[in-house]
């Protein structure tokens, strides 16, 4: 059961001093234009009339740069979310803004409110993919961004961006490293999407930008989702959520796109272990999991299934409903599916 929600308010292109490369907000949050008080009550209060026992619900401005807006029309709705955590007993607020538009004075001012989180949109720590994006600052001003958050008793979350102009993967897992030496309590990794009406789309059209595809994503993603839970850092997200908007033919022209990119990952990621497990085995091999998890194992639209049956020896999957849900049986040998150990 689902323990915790965001109560999404965006800001789209508000706050933001810099028309960043791969950014259409209108189409990357579904909201045409930014909202005006009374449309804020009215989101604030559609999202709470359908909450029925969720234990954990703040109020999070994302979209746009939220401390670069006016500082009084920060306040107004600093104000406006404060009041309905204070009449429904809500978490606190959470915030996304540019690493730039973080100072002493807006800290301080969102010291006076129930702020809980700020995260912070890195995309890379290469400058030289920084300057390519457009994206205005440096990978210094992270830094600098992230020490002063972490001398307040803000949550730091921080997001980054896969396969941007003169991305690689080596710099995209610097950026992990570097990532992880800021110790952050929450990332969100997003693969480099082409939108349309952006000038990333404009470079794709002329051949000057290639997006990286799927697979190299997600094994990227198999290199660095480990790193972050080794660190104790929580992957709260990867890839843009899907929106009426946000596919693939629509505003999305091109990308590492796909609706479940996480269920990909986590599935590769169990295949790779059981492969790595069974690689010294010389008989058939049998696989037994409940139906949870022998999904997981035929894979997304049963992509897996050439896996096993092209094995050598050929490993046979099978259901066996007396197995708890998390647990994988391997031969006569016992695993935990979501933490992929032997038990």
């Amino acid at each position: 059961m689902k323990k915790h929600m965001n109560i999404p308010i965006f800001v789209p292109h508000n706050g933001c001093p810099h028309d960043c490369i791969f950014c259409n907000q209108k189409k990357i949050s579904g909201y045409n234009a930014s909202f005006n008080e009374h449309q804020v009550r009215d989101e604030i209060e559609a999202y709470l009339s359908t909450v029925k026992g969720m234990p954990h619900i703040e109020i999070a401005f994302f979209g746009g740069s939220f401390t670069g807006i006016p500082i009084e029309e920060q306040k107004s709705y600093l104000e406006l979310a404060t009041e309905y955590i204070h009449k429904y007993d809500l978490d606190g607020i959470r915030l996304s803004t540019r690493p730039d538009m973080i100072t002493k004075e807006i800290l301080d001012l969102l010291s006076h409110y129930p702020v809980i989180g700020i995260e912070l949109g890195v995309q890379s720590m290469s400058d030289e993919v920084l300057l390519a994006s457009k994206r205005g600052h440096t990978a210094d001003d992270v830094i600098k961004a992230c020490k002063l958050i972490r001398s307040y008793p803000f949550d730091l979350g921080l997001q980054m961006m896969l396969g941007l102009p003169k991305d690689t993967v080596a710099l995209s897992l610097y950026t992990a490293d570097q990532i992880i030496g800021l110790d952050p309590d929450m990332v969100r990794i997003y693969p480099t999407l082409v939108i349309k009406d952006t000038e990333l789309a404009t470079l794709y059209q002329h051949g000057l930008y290639t997006p990286w595809d799927l697979e190299t994503t997600i094994n990227l993603c198999l290199d660095i989702l480990p790193r972050f839970e080794a660190a104790g850092i929580k992957v709260l997200r990867i890839g843009l959520q899907t929106t009426q908007e946000i596919q693939l033919g629509r505003d999305v022209v091109a990308g590492p796109f796909h609706p479940a990119i996480r269920q990909l990952i986590d599935e590769q990621r169990l295949v790779n272990y059981i492969l790595d497990f069974v690689s010294d085995m010389e008989a058939p091999i049998c696989i037994e999991a409940n139906h949870k998890l022998y999904q997981t194992l035929v894979g997304h639209r049963k992509r897996h299934l050439p896996i096993w049956s092209n094995h050598e020896p050929v490993i046979s999957i099978c259901q066996n409903s007396d197995l708890p849900k998390h647990i994988l049986k391997i031969g006569n040998t016992y695993h935990n599916g979501h933490s992929h150990t032997t038990l």
